[in-house]
């Protein structure tokens, strides 16, 4: 009798211990134990996952079905060989794409670098520094060709950390003064709330959803009560998260601290993408500070790290994710501020949101409110690329146009003339240049078919077919699609296949697209269509 499947090696058991340290092993770390196996064997080999499995003492599958989901996960089966030792990631997503990375891509391949791997990946938030390469968790921004050869040369695939405000020039300029009012007591949990309801700060992740009245609902829910930062920030064109976290971090660190304390979350998740190594670093670097200082007495701080998922920034998949487990969206109701991470209440804002928090309570409400145009309230952190001379994060008055972006980033790109617009990332759809007078905010353009979303504007022009625009957007939807659910998995997957073909069937795409609407379970299959009827509604001429 010999015993079925693989058998487990007592050495397998012993190298994954080595790398992941001695126990007891949470199941909630199952992708944190995954990441320190990865990154020091450069991949996932079968026997580490089977010693793992043993470790934690959960089935072998279980473990298998979490490292497959994550694009950043390498699977080796027994007998296969090993990827090489560095991996080169060239993005592929829209902004990219427009700066030549296609052409890139193809080059890095024709090279045929020793012990160097050169793959496709989506939207890693380099978009104004585009195109985007990854050299193991090394970034090259504007990347060419002889810039990433360099890169590769040197050895040094570390991640580049730029120079950034830590804690002790944050707290010489008056940083945490508002966080410790609210410790001591000297402000109150409902008079913090409403300042930020009356200055109207608003979810800033996509959403929109207005702040105070979020801390509220959470709060009246029975405790323990946890808190989740989202910072999956995977909408391709987004990067004003990357951009605050990369120079002040502790404004957005001020403004989570005050959130937990509002809502009385004991624990704190920080969910980061696993694109933006510089800023888990500096994550590292800092919170630890934080508690040493006494900053965060009230609460306990988990940094968590992404894997490559774009689902993961669906609010309900990254709290599967915080939990160990797949990325799946969940079927709501209940919504994660009833029942969230491990079961319990939670609170999740993206990272600008409660950046703003500690300036909004310091300033006053009346400060932001009056800061918007044309009946919007505050700031709004757009992130601008594409066509134009200056790509960048642009703060700018809520309910700004694209027109005033435009000219904020120094006009369109030499030999460009403006033909159409992102105005909320791959997701929010795509409008023509003659509604360049539209406010960008929540609210002002669904009429239209779209959304500011992420307020990620992709700037385009008359250099650019709008059908290969959307055939792009819809391959990283397909890409993207976590296949729980069939109108998205075999939708996208459908609308690429029809896409690429020299004539579209319009009608039967219509059709396809008001499935994927209707029957999606959740944002990423219900908007992947917008691009697609975008260009169909206001692009005819790209058609002849």
């Amino acid at each position: 009798m010999f015993p079925k499947g693989r058998v487990l090696r007592q050495e397998e058991v012993e190298a994954v211990r080595q790398l992941i340290g001695p126990g007891p092993y949470e199941r909630a770390l199952l992708i944190e134990y995954l990441h320190k196996i990865q990154d020091a064997e450069h991949c996932l080999p079968a026997g580490h996952l089977h010693g793992l499995a043993e470790l934690m003492r959960i089935p072998m599958a279980e473990v298998y079905e979490v490292a497959t989901f994550y694009a950043h996960f390498d699977v080796v089966n027994d007998g296969e060989p090993r990827p090489p030792a560095v991996t080169v990631r060239v993005c592929d997503s829209l902004s990219c794409m427009l700066a030549g990375a296609e052409e890139l891509l193809k080059a890095l391949q024709q090279e045929q670098l020793p012990n160097v791997r050169v793959v496709r990946a989506p939207c890693m938030g380099s978009c104004d520094m585009a195109p985007a390469v990854e050299v193991g968790h090394r970034h090259v921004d504007r990347a060419t060709l002889e810039r990433v050869l360099a890169v590769v040369e040197s050895g040094n695939t570390h991640p580049n950390v730029p120079a950034y405000q830590d804690l002790e020039a944050y707290r010489a300029e008056g940083g945490y003064k508002v966080l410790e009012a609210c410790l001591s007591g000297e402000r109150i949990v409902e008079d913090v709330i409403a300042t930020l309801s009356d200055g109207g700060l608003r979810g800033l992740g996509g959403a929109g959803f207005p702040t105070g009245r979020k801390w509220s609902l959470v709060r009246a829910e029975p405790g323990p009560r946890f808190m989740a930062v989202n910072g999956d920030e995977g909408e391709p064109g987004t990067f004003k998260d990357r951009y605050y976290l990369e120079r002040r971090p502790h404004q957005f660190l001020e403004g989570m601290l005050i959130g937990a304390w509002a809502v009385e979350a004991s624990e704190v998740f920080i969910y980061m993408r696993d694109e933006y190594p510089a800023v888990l670093e500096i994550l590292r670097r800092e919170v630890p500070k934080l508690e040493a200082a006494g900053l965060s007495r009230h609460t306990k701080v988990h940094i968590r790290r992404g894997a490559g998922a774009y689902i993961c920034g669906e609010e309900s998949a990254m709290i599967e994710s915080i939990e160990g487990k797949r990325g799946l969206p969940r079927h709501r109701p209940p919504y994660v501020a009833q029942v969230g991470i491990f079961g319990r209440p939670t609170l999740v804002n993206n990272v600008e949101t409660l950046y703003w928090v500690p300036q909004i309570l310091a300033k006053g409400a009346e400060w932001f409110a009056s800061q918007g145009k044309n009946g919007a309230k505050g700031f709004r952190s757009y992130s601008v690329s594409g066509r134009v001379k200056n790509p960048g994060v642009v703060l700018a008055p809520a309910g700004s146009t694209v027109r005033d972006l435009i000219e904020l980033c120094g006009g369109m790109a030499e030999g460009h003339t403006f033909k159409g617009y992102l105005p909320g990332g791959a997701s929010g759809g795509i409008l023509p240049a003659s509604m360049a007078d539209l406010p960008l905010d929540f609210g002002q353009l669904e009429n239209h078919g779209c959304f500011v979303g992420s307020h990620a504007v992709v700037i385009l022009s008359d250099k650019d077919d709008m059908k290969a625009v959307a055939l792009n957007l819809m391959k990283f939807f397909r890409e993207e699609s976590c296949g729980q659910c069939t109108p998205c998995r075999n939708g996208t997957e459908k609308a690429v296949k029809l896409m690429s073909e020299p004539h579209w069937d319009k009608e039967l795409l219509e059709d396809l697209a008001q499935v994927m609407a209707d029957a999606s379970i959740c944002g990423l299959g219900q908007a992947a269509p917008n691009p697609l009827r975008s260009v169909l509604k206001y692009f005819p001429e790209d058609f002849r």
